[in-house]
């Protein structure tokens, strides 16, 4: 039988995988300050064409903005956490899940010790069982 586990994908920072992560995280805060801009831009086009509350218009797109300053503010503490961090440490870049057989006979307490897998430059280099 096979079952679904999650399993840990860590990566090991580099000088290069500091700069990608630091240009991605960057590059997403610029996507979210333009989705602001947009959002208050199609704010004031509703608001000029539309018969509903302005009132109601205007807390709706607030709400949408305030998301994004929400993850715009968690990508900036991210950027500061990366500068931290030193070259060779290990950080959790996601996790998903995988497909494992349990035979009859099998510990099952070892199945669902987390497990992970750890790379370094794009390159798979230790898996933890």
């Amino acid at each position: 039988m096979k079952v679904i586990q999650k399993v840990l994908i860590k990566q090991v920072i580099t000088k290069e995988s500091k700069q990608k992560l630091s240009e991605s995280f960057k590059n997403r805060r610029i996507q979210l300050e333009q989705e602001c801009q947009q959002l208050l831009f199609e704010q004031k086009k509703i608001q000029a064409k539309s018969t509903f509350s302005k009132e109601e218009i205007r807390r709706r797109f607030k709400r949408e903005i305030d998301r994004r300053k929400k993850k715009i503010q968690q990508l900036q503490f991210k950027l500061e956490q990366l500068e931290i961090l030193d070259i060779g440490s290990e950080i959790v870049e996601r996790e998903v899940d995988a497909l494992f057989e349990v035979e009859v006979g099998m510990n099952w307490a070892e199945l669902q010790d987390k497990k992970s897998i750890v790379i370094k430059d794009g390159i798979i280099i230790r898996i933890d069982n």
